[in-house]
């Protein structure tokens, strides 16, 4: 199955019915990611097709230790849409989705069009506002997946909390050492900014770079999730996880 459509087909069906399905890779070995970012599209093409809206991007696999217990050797990068937004003072429904995990992210909503090649500095000159987040991943996999697989499932993106407390870059510390405490059933974890390839805006610049590499560009208005900060965690029903971040307050989720 190395047709595009096939692969979002499965994906979309193991969504809807909420069935996981093996990685492609396990019978495809040689899976590319341009076939899986083909995949991709098509899959949030559906979503988009139901009335949803296209409002940013996501990162995924930001952390060297993530991608070093994966056995994958760089970031992905999903798209977020509108119906992945939880309203405020709503609950995360865990009764639609496979595998519910949780982890703490630093948010970027853009304020002009940033075109490849960009910097840091570059980055926070065209960010409006950075708030806190949390975002609830899913896998539609029942096994460990590769990089192919996890672009082809849009970088895991299934729900997105974001915090209320919007800051603009230079009335906080330095993002990379900008602290957050995670808090869930597991105790709780810490961690700062730069967990996210050094620095978060470095992350917004990779995916500035990759889109760029296919003739996009990272539009104003977008929300981007830089990537998580801490390990995540499994969620479960009537639990809650909550990220307080400097200068950011906090964000909290409750799950249903």
């Amino acid at each position: 199955m190395t047709d595009p459509q096939a692969i979002a087909d499965a994906l979309i069906a193991a969504e809807r019915d909420r069935t996981p399905i093996t990685p492609f890779t396990r019978t495809l070995p040689f899976l590319d990611a341009e076939t899986a970012y083909k995949a991709q599209t098509i899959m949030v093409d559906h979503r988009l097709q139901a009335g949803e809206r296209l409002i940013g991007a996501k990162l995924g696999l930001t952390s060297k230790v993530k991608r070093t217990a994966l056995g994958i050797d760089e970031p992905v990068h999903g798209r977020l849409t509108s119906g992945m937004m939880i309203p405020p003072g709503e609950p995360v429904r865990l009764d639609e989705l496979i595998h519910p995990h949780a982890e703490p992210e630093i948010a970027f909503l853009i304020g002009r069009r940033i075109e490849a090649p960009t910097t840091v500095a570059g980055v926070l000159a065209a960010t409006e506002a950075v708030l806190g987040a949390v975002e609830v991943g899913d896998s539609r996999y029942r096994q460990p997946f590769r990089l192919p697989d996890s672009v082809a499932d849009n970088a895991g993106a299934a729900r997105v909390v974001l915090g209320g407390n919007a800051r603009r870059p230079n009335e906080l510390e330095d993002l990379c050492v900008l602290g957050c405490l995670f808090r869930h059933r597991h105790g709780l974890t810490t961690a700062a900014g730069g967990a996210a390839m050094g620095h978060p805006a470095a992350a917004v610049a990779w995916l500035v770079h990759t889109l760029g590499a296919r003739g996009e560009c990272l539009e104003a208005g977008s929300v981007v999730l830089s990537g998580g900060l801490t390990a995540s965690v499994p969620l479960l029903t009537y639990g809650v996880v909550t990220a307080e971040f400097d200068g950011l307050g906090s964000v909290v989720a409750h799950c249903r």
